[in-house]
């Protein structure tokens, strides 16, 4: 690629917060590699140095390393891992899970400055980012910060977040989801003075569970992309690993404690419910506490997203148990895909039909065990937090939300009618700082208008089933003010919204999509669900839940979900993207540029 400025000059950019404006001379659109369908060339950045103005609080080596950890019974699995020290800060910054795979968990408070090494001493690139870490663009873990092997990334950021659960992971473009399935991920635990005068579970009371599916061989050895199903759908391991290990029981008291579930699966969506119909009591989200406990008969989880439940075993007998179970659902992927994974269908990789563990089934997750009785339990709080609920009148362009086009497409994944590329924004990908934003999330699918405002005036999508790819003529491209809508032909959308042959493909190939938004958290204003979404939607629409601080939202097929979010902390360039891991690094990323 030509016409990069100087390495100083861009280096001077890049810490201004302005990222991948350094790259002005790249091309706009950055063609995707064929048969991985996002995976693009990434300019390469210098790493960031410790400042010497920069007065930690905290400090830590954090080293990305690979690593044999006993799994299950026999041959050790080979893995990735986070391995961490304590330089300097407050004891207990940093605990580690016995026998797990699993990064360290940290535990930082709101105010805390925080300086990390993080050194690469893997073959490949990786660069971490800090999911649901409000921190400035140079800190987020942008994958033009790859760094090879031996080199050191430092970061360093102040902890501007209220109490919540971080995570934290590789956002190397392209291989994503290779590094987060090999064991690269880790959780930080957040607190401030709000949750700490509500004096919850604590200690041995708060029990963090990191949920993730995994698939081995005949060798105890790691299994991912079979073939290209694997990569369309998003990858599902046929064993349920709870913080890195199978079979997960938790020995408890009779009194309540604070369970912080991640889902950190690529791909797979749970629907968690207790196995003795007792609803749940969700008391936190993404973002924190919610401003109040809410009971629900299951939560809907997918990829990336938290949820706190309180979990009361008081009056329950010695040696009772209770266990957590992903209970059954439809409508999150393709009729055909589903059919494929529950056996109606033949001839997938030799055995996908025989997959013990289909997405949507009804399976065990994690039990617990009573092993003491206790006579004194803490109270579930009435009020848990302060949330100052957005109306849309606050935002900037309440008539013009922001667009988040998702759609599918053969061997790529799409947003706003275009795979993942650097230095490629759209006009509805520039963000005013200091603003509240609309924004909306949609299946893109045949919309030749954007369903109505999805784009705003004048950004209407006319995606078919190739949209978003150069060579392919003007389907699946963003129409620009003023820009006469393509003619689609009977191959897609025509003027009036006609579905053609691609269009109705489109739909056929729609399926639920975890959206990530990095920098500052949001909330969801509405849901709203298509006909063509409805069949399935009732076995989840119970399970959302939509009332507290958010950084990932499961959409599912059909549906349109409108969010406010502020851009108000940092300038510079931050990603949205979908959290089933294959999707990303097929190209369903995009980069939103806040100036």
């Amino acid at each position: 690629m030509r016409g990069f400025i100087d390495p100083a000059r861009r280096r001077f950019l890049a810490q201004a917060g302005l990222g991948l404006l350094a790259y002005a001379g790249v091309p706009a659109w950055l063609r995707a590699v064929e048969g991985m369908g996002g995976m693009v060339t990434m300019p390469k950045a210098a790493p960031h140095r410790a400042s010497p103005a920069f007065r930690p609080d905290v400090e830590i080596e954090l080293i990305c390393r690979p690593d044999t950890v006993s799994i299950l019974p026999g041959p050790a699995t080979r893995v990735l891992r986070y391995t961490g020290r304590l330089i300097h800060g407050p004891e207990g910054t940093l605990t580690t899970i016995p026998g797990s795979y699993l990064g360290p968990l940290m535990r930082l408070r709101t105010g805390q400055k925080v300086r990390i090494h993080l050194r690469n001493e893997l073959s490949e690139p990786t660069i971490t980012h800090w999911h649901g870490l409000n921190v400035p663009a140079l800190m987020d873990g942008h994958p033009m910060y790859a760094l090879d092997r031996g080199e050191t990334f430092v970061y360093e950021f102040e902890i501007r977040n209220r109490a919540g659960m971080i995570l934290y992971h590789p956002h190397t473009h392209g291989i994503t989801g290779r590094q987060v399935y090999q064991g690269l991920a880790g959780l930080i635990l957040l607190h401030d003075d709000e949750e700490q005068a509500l004096e919850l579970p604590a200690g041995e009371f708060e029990i963090p569970i990191v949920i993730q599916d995994r698939r081995f061989d005949g060798g105890n050895q790691l299994v991912y992309i079979r073939d290209m199903h694997d990569r369309m759908i998003g990858f599902h391991g046929d064993q349920i690993l709870i913080n890195g290990r199978p079979d997960a029981r938790f020995d408890v008291a009779s009194r309540a404690y604070r369970l912080r579930i991640l889902n950190g699966s690529n791909a797979r969506i749970y629907k968690l419910a207790w196995d003795d119909g007792t609803p749940l009591t969700v008391i936190g989200v993404d973002g924190g506490l919610l401003e109040a406990p809410v009971r629900k008969p299951y939560v809907m989880l997918g990829p990336g997203e938290r949820v706190e439940v309180w979990a009361d075993f008081s009056g329950r007998e010695l040696g009772s148990e209770l266990v957590m179970r992903s209970r059954p659902f439809t409508g999150v992927l393709p009729k055909m895909a589903e059919r494929m994974m529950h056996g109606a269908m033949g001839g997938m990789h030799g055995g996908m039909m025989e997959d013990r563990l289909p997405l949507g089934s009804d399976y065990p997750l994690f039990a617990f065990r009573v092993t003491r009785i206790m006579r004194d339990s803490p109270k579930l709080p009435t009020r848990l937090s302060t949330i100052r609920r957005y109306r849309i009148d606050d935002t900037a362009n309440p008539d013009r939300p922001v667009p988040i086009g998702i759609s599918e497409a053969p061997m790529a994944m799409l947003i706003n009618g275009r795979p993942y590329a650097p230095n490629d924004f759209l006009p509805g990908e520039r963000i005013p700082f200091g603003t509240l934003q609309l924004m909306e999330i949609f299946h893109a699918h045949g919309d030749g208008h954007g369903g109505g405002g999805g784009m705003g005036a004048g950004h209407g999508m006319g995606h078919g089933m190739m949209g978003g790819r150069r060579g392919m003529g003007r389907m699946g491209r963003m129409r620009h003010p003023g820009e006469e809508e393509p003619p689609m032909g009977g191959m897609g959308m025509g003027r009036h919204g006609e579905m053609g042959m691609m269009g109705g493909m489109g739909m056929m190939m729609s399926m639920a999509h975890p959206i990530h938004l990095h920098e500052e958290p949001f909330q969801v204003l509405s849901r709203t669900i298509g006909a063509e979404g409805m069949e399935g939607y009732a076995t989840v629409r119970e399970g959302f839940i939509d009332s507290g601080w958010k950084d990932t939202v499961l959409v599912m097929p059909g549906e349109r979900v409108r969010l406010i979010k502020p851009y108000k902390d940092y300038k510079g360039v931050f990603m949205v993207h979908c959290h089933n891991l294959e999707h990303e690094d097929m190209g369903m990323m995009r980069e939103f540029l806040v100036e």
